[in-house]
């Protein structure tokens, strides 16, 4: 039996193993560690996989993803999500659709400090929704903005996605947390304009809001202060080259500790929960990517990946098709996977596909994240939809799915565009 045939076998058997509900990062584990049995023998495979986890763990590259993670923790609960909203609020609310191009607003201004698409949906689902079913907004725009909104936690810097693609394709992190700024404003953009032609097409979408004074304008901006000094020091920080991508990461996350400090929102049990869900969100990745560096390595036993790159780069076909063809499959995984998953699964396949056909591996980051973030509303699994079902139980999942189609036509327009022009995603990374 050919080495790649135990490649495609191996493949083929994780799958399996998820379709029976198997935990990505252990089905990754058990398939790479019994394919490099049939190939290598028993007594190195397990040397392998005593040497695999340590030396992964111990990354220095990856403790920024904990220490993002915290960051977002501490920023949570000092309560910058709600001050970020009662601006927006303030200065949208009284536009027909306001509340919800308030929303959209306010998502990626949390993103700018949490990093994370689900903690970023959840948050502002608690402090959107109800608001906006107060004022008759139809649920499913209520909720397929916070859907849409909460997606841009990935893409928006500092982005947990961004950081486990240098990790894995050995590219700059703080180009790609930088190279993720435009593309972020071009979809936040976008899906303001998607509320705008919804309310336009029917107006009794999203009512006009209760109109604020200046005075009341001007004050409520004193809300932000903590967003902005996080974001001007953390994504300040990388551009200048003042300090590394984990040193903001660490800097981030003891500039939100004081933040919550001052606000006086930091209580012992507000701090052992922050440090509990780091924990937790921590050991989900970082299983992940343990399972992934075993199958990583028995697929670069098989050979597979080179072949199938030469395979690609060899076919009669335009190299934009054959990109076409892997955003379609990501598109498709995005439906059923979970975005990390899919990213640390895929990409020892697929990126030396990109690299021989020349395409630049910041810009196609950019693009992925982007595929992977449209993975987040797509059904049947749309994690942020279900993540919203729980700040909205009284929404069914159908009228949630219902109201992200307009904001996954603008995703496909934001894709287009980036595609189009690379420079909107490497114009900031290029000056740096």
């Amino acid at each position: 039996m050919s080495s790649e045939l135990i490649g495609l076998i191996g493949i083929l058997s994780l799958f399996a193993l998820l379709a029976m509900r198997m935990y990505i990062g252990m089905a990754m584990m058990v398939v790479g560690l019994v394919g490099t049995m049939f190939i290598t023998g028993v007594e190195p495979a397990v040397d392998l996989l005593g040497l695999l986890p340590m030396n992964e763990s111990k990354s220095y590259g990856l403790s920024v993803i904990p220490l993002f993670i915290l960051m977002g923790q501490f920023a949570f609960i000092s309560g910058i999500s709600t001050d970020i909203y009662k601006t927006v609020y303030h200065w949208m609310g009284h536009l027909r659709g306001g509340l919800s191009m308030a929303t959209v607003l306010a998502c990626a201004f949390f993103a700018a400090v949490s990093g994370s698409s689900l903690a970023t949906g959840a948050t502002m689902g608690m402090v959107a929704i109800p608001e906006m079913l107060k004022y008759k907004y139809d649920p499913r725009l209520a909720t397929g903005c916070v859907a849409a909104g909460g997606t841009l936690g990935i893409l928006i810097p500092p982005s947990i996605g961004f950081v486990i693609y240098g990790i894995l394709t050995e590219q700059s992190i703080g180009k790609l947390l930088m190279a993720g700024l435009l593309p972020g404003v071009l979809l936040s953009s976008l899906f303001i304009l998607a509320i705008l032609a919804l309310c336009f097409i029917k107006p009794d979408m999203g009512p006009h809001g209760p109109a604020a004074s200046w005075s009341v304008k001007i004050k409520s901006l004193s809300g932000t202060w903590g967003m902005l000094l996080l974001f001007a020091i953390v994504i300040g920080g990388i551009y200048t080259g003042v300090f590394t991508p984990t040193e903001a990461a660490g800097i981030g996350a003891f500039g939100a500790l004081c933040i919550s400090l001052i606000k006086r929102k930091l209580t012992l049990s507000s701090f052992t929960l922050c440090l509990s869900e780091t924990g937790k969100m921590t050991a989900f990745i970082f299983l992940i990517i343990i399972g992934a560096s075993v199958f990583s390595y028995f697929l670069a036993l098989t050979g597979l990946p080179t072949t199938l790159s030469e395979f690609m780069t060899g076919l009669p076909l335009p190299r934009g098709l054959i990109l076409f063809a892997i955003i379609i499959a990501y598109l498709l995984l995005g439906c059923v996977m979970e975005v990390y998953s899919i990213m640390i699964l895929t990409l020892p396949i697929i990126f030396p596909i990109i690299q021989a056909l020349e395409f630049d591996p910041i810009w196609f980051g950019v693009l992925m994240v982007i595929v992977l973030e449209v993975g987040l509303i797509t059904p049947p699994i749309g994690l942020n939809v279900f993540i919203l079902k729980g700040a909205a139980p009284g929404i069914e999942v159908e009228t949630i799915f219902k109201g992200i189609w307009p904001f996954l036509l603008a995703a496909v327009v934001a894709m287009a565009l980036i595609a189009m022009f690379p420079q909107i995603a490497l114009f900031i990374p290029s000056h740096m």
